[in-house]
């Protein structure tokens, strides 16, 4: 095949027979574009057929489950991906509409060994994109994005003979089944169920109410033009919105999904939002108590919590600072045998035999009531008070160039070291340790941390601290940190700031 236009040219002849892909939609492990301003249905089509030669290249068999969210555009976004999977000789086993979640399932209940989800995932409507992967329950990391890239982007997608299709009905009954087995709840449980008229409306009040929870409605009407918010449970606007049907409705908690249903956020009975490393560190401690000496993976911008707490520490768990990114997550969880990982934005990573490992908001919502159940005479507000209190800055971004930020970062990293090397303090404490899987995370005498990282995705830096003693304490780590950051001059002014 030829190389694709990296320039999309709408409304012209071209634009409806030839490939046209901007580079810069393959990202560290997914892709995504603006759907039709940056990639059009032959570039979709040239996609697949890169996608279906990557897996012949790497000896993966030729079959693909494939399935999209609940979008006006997506059915023709995954039409035009299967004829290039077709085109590749890949037999195409199509799902229907799901969530991504439901579609790394599909990989197991069908024996299927890869998978394609058509989903923007929780980005705004005009965004389309591929999540991928080919050893469950991986999806594609750095490495394998960059492998595809250079297939689509360089032309070597190669047509054979073979192709098929084929539609399976019934996953999502299956997968439906999978996530409540045998278990019912016995404490009575209200629990406002918020998908903002997103792909998860298909999914979970039926899940909750074959749980036995009642069920408060809040937008669970499937709509794709999504007329109240975007389905994001990390945006403001959704979360509030969850804090006043709790208090609305007198439930005892809120679960919200994004818009293809891997993410879920919680907020409490008294209308708190709880953030999904301390919702892990909820559920790590109701885990470990169940599963003694494991280990959960946490991403760098999590707490200190689940180093440092006493209840985890009491049951031998063990904890693992490591990489931010589902992909990464993922394939952490899967290496050390962990039980679970958690991560900062929501995906949550629970492996045998709790989950399969995959990033999974349905699974998340499902332990929760678990725990809920397990726990009959505590509130979420009374699990959320029972942790060690933390001072913690929201997540900084200042400006460094895409083209920059890695090697300033680079050097940032240099300094730091250095800095606990020679047994220097930040914020006052004692360096114990600095993490350098993702940037640099310095770990202090007390469970305190800074955190410097690149973004994967925006011209930044990203700077998280948090202190277990104090707000002064924390303030003053991140005044040291910042110091180290201000002595590069390529970086600009932070997004917001404490």
């Amino acid at each position: 095949m030829s190389k694709p236009a990296s320039t999309v040219t709408q409304n012209t002849w071209e634009f409806l027979r030839d490939a046209m892909i901007t580079p810069t939609g393959f990202r560290e492990y997914d892709a995504r574009w603006k759907y039709p301003d940056d990639i059009n249905l032959p570039g979709i089509t040239a996609l697949g057929l890169g996608l279906g030669t990557q897996m012949h290249a790497r000896g993966i068999a030729p079959v693909i489950a494939v399935g999209n969210d609940y979008r006006d555009y997506s059915l023709s976004i995954k039409n035009a991906l299967m004829l290039g999977l077709m085109q590749a000789g890949i037999t195409v086993k199509d799902i229907g509409p799901a969530l991504s979640p439901m579609a790394y399932f599909a990989q197991f209940h069908l024996d299927a060994p890869a998978v394609a989800m058509v989903t923007a995932s929780h980005n705004p409507n005009g965004w389309t994109g591929v999540k991928m992967g080919f050893q469950r329950p991986l999806t594609h990391g750095p490495d394998e994005m960059a492998e595809l890239r250079d297939i689509v982007l360089n032309g070597r997608g190669e047509r054979r003979p073979g192709g098929g299709y084929e539609f399976v009905d019934g996953v999502r009954e299956a997968y439906l089944d999978d996530l409540v087995g045998d278990f019912k709840m016995t404490r009575k449980l209200k629990v406002v169920c918020a998908t903002g008229n997103g792909t998860a409306s298909a999914f979970a009040p039926e899940l909750f109410r074959r749980l036995g929870v009642e069920v408060v409605d809040s937008h669970n009407t499937l709509d794709y033009t999504f007329p109240h918010y975007n389905p994001n449970p990390e945006a403001m606007e959704m979360l509030h919105d969850m804090a006043d049907s709790v208090r609305a409705s007198g439930a005892d908690l809120a679960l919200g999904f994004d818009g293809d249903g891997d993410r879920c956020g919680v907020v409490d009975d008294e209308g708190e939002e709880i953030f999904a490393d301390k919702m892990g560190v909820i559920m790590a401690r109701d885990l470990a108590k169940l599963h003694p000496n494991s280990t959960f993976v946490a991403d760098v911008k999590s707490t200190g919590l689940f180093a440092s707490d006493p209840e985890l520490q009491k049951h031998g768990a063990k904890a693992d600072y490591w990489k931010t990114g589902h992909s990464h997550m993922k394939r952490r969880v899967k290496e050390l045998g962990a039980l679970a990982g958690f991560e900062k934005s929501g995906h949550y990573f629970l492996a045998e035999p709790i989950g399969r490992g995959y990033d999974c908001g349905m699974r998340v919502a499902v332990e929760i009531c678990k725990l809920m159940d397990r726990n009959p005479d505590k509130s979420m507000s009374d699990l959320r008070r029972a942790l060690p209190q933390t001072y913690s800055t929201p997540t900084m971004s200042p400006y460094a160039s895409d083209t920059e930020k890695y090697d300033i970062l680079d050097r940032i990293v240099q300094k730091l070291t250095a800095k606990a090397d020679a047994g220097e303090k930040i914020g006052g404490r004692a360096i114990a340790e600095v993490i350098t899987v993702n940037g640099a995370r310095v770990m202090l005498d007390n469970g305190g941390w800074g955190l410097v990282r690149a973004s994967s995705n925006t011209p930044n830096l990203v700077v998280v601290c948090e202190s277990p003693e104090s707000d002064a304490e924390m303030r003053a780590i991140f005044a040291d940190i910042d110091a180290v950051i201000r002595t590069e001059p390529g970086v600009g002014d932070y997004d917001q700031s404490i």
